[in-house]
């Protein structure tokens, strides 16, 4: 279990959930994930991020674009 506060880079986010890195900043930007900006850095909580991919993924939320009828 991760610690309480343990911040990742957008990269390092990215590499954990398999969400691309421009994905994860509209995250942050809708505040579904919990980030924080150190200096010119974005940093993403661990557990925020982990959270929000375990309820994307029992509620069967699909990435990637949406098909077009």
């Amino acid at each position: 279990m991760a610690t309480k506060d343990e911040w990742l880079t957008v990269s390092q986010a990215a590499k954990l959930s398999g969400y691309n890195a421009d994905h994860l900043r509209e995250l942050i930007r809708e505040g579904k994930i919990k980030a924080h900006k150190f200096s010119i850095v974005w940093m993403v909580d661990r557990d925020s991020l982990l959270a929000y991919k375990a309820k994307a993924q029992a509620s069967g939320e699909k990435r990637g674009r949406k098909p077009q009828n």
